[in-house]
């Protein structure tokens, strides 16, 4: 299956003639994609749906985040009654959950979780514009709270920028 989300448009995550802030803007940023996690949610849910599956898990985050809509825990709620009105399954008594378990964790939380769970930070990226060699910007939303996160968990950050 193939989603473009660069053809929904409206973000300059998904349109590059958007340009991202090098700072902290007020309000919802210009890297906010439209419904982005309520697609892949919905994508998730029709392959839980098919497989038998009840529990569906995303990565978001509510506390050290940019403010998007689709990382609140009223969204996660909101998701999951969906789940149970828009399928099937749902409709015949199955209870749908969505487990959103760094929703509210600080970054610095989230990298010492991961650093216990033994991820090699290393060879992440959280850069909104990396490079082709993979090289975080240091400039963006994503790279500031990166950073913030592993300053805050008193551990060195293995990010390579640019």
């Amino acid at each position: 299956m193939h989603v473009d989300l660069a053809g929904i448009g409206g973000s300059a995550l998904t349109d590059w003639s958007i340009a991202l802030p090098e700072q902290p803007t007020p309000g919802i940023p210009v890297s906010y994609v439209p419904a982005r996690n309520t697609m892949l949610l919905a994508l998730a849910l029709a392959w839980a749906e098919v497989l038998g599956a009840r529990d569906l898990v995303v990565g978001v985050n509510a506390v050290d985040y940019s403010g998007y809509p689709d990382c609140r825990p009223e969204f996660i709620r909101s998701f999951e009654t969906l789940a149970g009105l828009a399928t099937k399954a749902g409709v015949e008594g199955a209870r749908f959950h969505v487990h959103a378990p760094l929703i509210a964790m600080c970054k610095a939380e989230i990298i010492h979780t991961g650093v216990a769970l033994g991820v090699d930070y290393a060879l992440t990226v959280s850069c909104y514009q990396a490079d082709a060699d993979g090289r975080a910007c240091g400039r963006c939303d994503s790279c500031r709270l990166r950073r913030d996160g592993f300053e805050a968990a008193g551990i060195a950050d293995p990010t390579r920028y640019q």
